[in-house]
């Protein structure tokens, strides 16, 4: 929940809110199937994978047999064939070089795959974040974004790991009691029915865990968001001193996260001493029982031998099979996370058949337009209002009104929904948004610069405009000289936001900014109210020459900003109440005639 720049409390209909309580179950197989297709383009290296593990797979369990072999027919029995031996422990360390080479070739390809799957996945939900529309932004807090995009993908990466050991290692269980059964099968089923016994306290363990592993996902979130919006708002923080309040309250989602992480971590931590508890109960049983059997010489050594390590090689898979069950539990919830967002569809989009505009004369018109964030909760009412091309529109009143509702409409931050906005005549619904943000300049109350130099500041996104036209931009906003005092003038790198320079600074680099594309239409929202007066001085004079030729919408408290406005448009609780020139407007002594009273009383 925010609120727009007129006040009012936005909840636009239809907008999807991220699940960050964990109100929307899981669906476990529809997120793996979903998660498995993003393997499909990997599919030739991973079957490589799949083959070498399969080959270590193999190797693991003939190594014991080969040890039984050694035992019984060149050690226990006084052959005397040290050539037999020697065969045996040449055929052993040649199966520990083979085995050594297949991990290491399963091991890279796992490794390459998984860091391509992350950088396709971050680059996917990047891109729809790019895409989606401003309400969804006013309804998902930064913090929870930027969650998904960090600590959520990087645990996509363990899916090809998952997948692929998870294959080998109940290949290898198979195996190895396969070779157990063969090799004396009574002793395999008193060994194994220990085994199958453990399967559902270890089921019962991950259902648990299950549960804590979506809290800490959602709980880490909210750890992140809070993180983000102090930091970002460290001035207001520190100007009102609320650094022991917003400490209390990060303290309180951290004891959250801390909370379901502890929980989490005790049922996981159960499954390995389980495994191995059970682990030595069958050993001890293996030597009691076996050793009997090798006393009364119904069994040979070497099996004992050889079923001690299947023993111990059949719950290494057991113990790798459970923890790659936590690792896939994390994987599927951070999954599920990521493709919510990747689901949400943008509000406001292009339609198929959308027109690409070239230059227009900058004829708006607002016509019957109603629009509210909330239904029932309607913002703009019935508002008609038609600007012509080169005219200078001032947009005045309360906090409140309307007014940056108003323009965020004819921008698409939002689609009416009610009546239509036109451009030269062609809906604005019915035109790209690419070519419709080409035809507009917007500068805002919060100038907003990125990590660059000046001069991509100035150009951010208009690759066609050459350096001649950001010099021309910047000298007709008072800003070319400022620009050239930097260190190194346009080429001068800006610190994030233009921490670097003064507010007026990046105000005026917003305005060359705007001007650099030459737009037909040109939007000043309450652009010179965060600056100094030295700087207004300077933008009042630009003003002349950045609203030549072009059509304008100012936004403006300071209505001695607007005086100058070919009209002056008044709004007040999201209706036109008045419209005319400055003294038409306070000759009629209505609302802007008590505004530009009050505007004088105050100073």
């Amino acid at each position: 929940m925010s609120t727009d720049g007129d006040g009012n409390t936005q909840k636009v209909t239809g907008v999807t809110d991220l699940n960050d309580a964990g109100q929307r179950p899981i669906h476990y197989r529809k997120v793996l199937l979903r998660l498995f297709g993003r393997l499909l383009p990997y599919r030739g290296e991973l079957t490589v994978a799949m083959l070498a593990i399969l080959v270590y797979s193999g190797t693991t369990v003939a190594l014991p047999w080969i040890v039984k072999i050694a035992i019984d027919r060149y050690i226990a029995n006084d052959s005397g064939d040290l050539a037999g031996l020697t065969r045996m422990v040449a055929l052993f360390l040649g199966m520990a070089v083979v085995q050594f080479a297949v991990i290491y070739l399963h091991g890279r390809i796992l490794v390459s795959v998984g860091q391509r799957l992350i950088y396709a996945v971050r680059a996917e939900i990047f891109g729809r974040i790019q895409s989606l529309s401003m309400a969804f932004f006013d309804r998902n807090r930064t913090g929870s974004i930027m969650s998904r995009i960090h600590n959520d993908v990087s645990q996509v990466d363990e899916l090809t790991f998952i997948v692929v050991r998870s294959v080998a290692n109940s290949l290898a269980i198979v195996g190895i009691a396969a070779a157990m059964l063969i090799m004396n099968a009574p002793l395999a089923l008193v060994t194994l029915a220990l085994v199958v016994g453990l399967i559902p306290l270890l089921a019962k363990l991950q259902s648990l865990a299950q549960g804590a592993l979506q809290r800490t996902r959602q709980t880490i979130a909210e750890v992140s968001s809070i993180a983000q919006e102090n930091i970002s708002g460290v001035r207001v923080v520190q100007s009102l001193n609320r650094q022991e309040r917003n400490i209390a309250i990060f303290e309180e989602a951290n004891e959250d996260h801390l909370a379901s992480s502890l929980q989490a971590s005790r049922y996981l931590s159960a499954l390995t001493p389980t495994v191995q508890t059970v682990s030595a109960v069958v050993l001890v049983l293996l030597v009691a029982v076996g050793g009997e059997m090798v006393v009364r010489g119904s069994l040979e050594v070497g099996i004992i031998v050889a079923f001690a390590l299947y023993v111990e090689r059949l719950f290494d898979p057991i113990r790798e099979v459970t923890a790659n069950f936590e690792q896939l539990q994390r994987t599927v919830i951070s999954a599920d996370r990521i493709f919510e967002l990747m689901d949400i569809p943008p509000a406001v989009a292009d339609r198929p058949d959308a027109a690409s505009l070239s230059r227009v004369r900058g004829d708006v018109r607002f016509e019957n337009v109603g629009f509210h964030y909330s239904a029932g909760t309607p913002v703009l009412h019935d508002i008609d209002l038609q600007v012509q091309a080169g005219e200078t529109i001032a947009i005045v009143g309360p906090t409140g009104a309307g007014k940056t509702t108003l323009i965020s409409l004819l921008l698409r931050y939002y689609d009416v929904v009610q009546g239509r906005i036109t451009l030269d005549g062609h809906d604005i619904r019915d035109v790209e948004l690419r070519s419709l943000s080409q035809q507009v300049g917007v500068v805002l109350q919060e100038p907003y610069l990125f990590s660059g130099t000046v001069r991509e500041n100035i150009l951010y996104n208009r690759a066609e405009v050459s350096d001649e036209q950001i010099e021309h931009a910047a000298r007709a906003v008072r800003a070319h000289q400022f620009i050239l005092d930097l260190e190194r003038g346009y080429d001068t790198p800006l610190l994030e936001r233009g921490g670097n320079l003064s507010v007026g600074q990046r105000q005026l680099i917003s305005f060359a900014r705007a001007l650099a594309g030459d737009p037909r239409i040109l939007i000043l929202d309450e652009a010179t109210a965060n600056i100094d007066t030295h700087t207004e001085v300077l933008i009042q004079q630009a003003l002349e020459e950045l609203l030549r030729d072009r059509t304008a919408l100012v936004i403006a408290h300071r209505l001695s900003t607007v005086r100058n406005a070919d009209r002056i448009v008044v709004m007040d609780q999201g209706r036109i109440v008045e419209q005319g020139t400055h003294d038409q407007l306070v000759a009629a002594g209505g609302l802007y005639s008590r505004l530009q009273s009050y505007t004088v009383d105050t100073g």
